[in-house]
């Protein structure tokens, strides 16, 4: 094993301060690090996207994220669907609250026979956040979306407004945004 590949797999924490530093990951708005790795050279014009969308969108986009135990992913939604794929580190879980209130967990890991799955869809205006299942540890994942990702079509949760909707989820909305 390469020098780099044993530091990034021995002590989970510092393991997660090696792959920011090996991947150039940044701060995300939502919590956690990350960084974008594609966004699709061609574009959909804004005339042939649904009318939530402000404008032109990349057919696609591509990020690593990663998260650490003790930070969250906060609860956002955006325009598009997002596909979450399993890289490394602790399983993690999604929680997604849909628009018409139903709320699922999503493990995403190596162990299906745990209920992990390696993806999972998050569909658009949904509301999704994640933390990491295994204390001292970290998640390393990917995010592809489709149209693709613009900051534009990118909303942090109201933790008040959410708890007026959905008071059946304080707990997870609570976890996951900020007072």
């Amino acid at each position: 094993m390469r020098g780099e590949n044993r530091a990034v797999v021995g002590n989970r924490q510092s393991g997660a301060m090696a792959w920011i530093r090996a991947l150039k990951l940044r701060p995300h708005p939502e919590g956690g690090h990350y960084r974008e790795t594609y966004r699709s050279g061609e574009s959909l014009p804004a005339g042939s996207l649904p009318p939530r969308f402000a404008g032109a969108r990349s057919f696609s986009t591509a990020i690593y994220f990663l998260i650490q135990s003790g930070q969250v992913s906060r609860l956002h939604r955006i325009r598009s669907d997002e596909v979450w794929h399993f890289y490394a580190g602790s399983p993690l879980t999604v929680h997604v609250i849909e628009p018409r209130g139903l709320h699922r967990a999503i493990r995403l890991g190596r162990r299906p026979s745990a209920g992990q799955v390696l993806q999972a869809v998050v569909p658009a205006g949904a509301w999704f956040g994640a933390v990491v299942d295994r204390a001292r540890s970290f998640a390393l994942v990917g995010c592809t979306v489709a149209p693709g990702f613009d900051f534009a079509d990118f909303e942090l949760a109201d933790r008040a407004a959410l708890l007026r909707q959905f008071p059946r989820y304080r707990q997870v909305i609570e976890q996951l945004t900020s007072a």
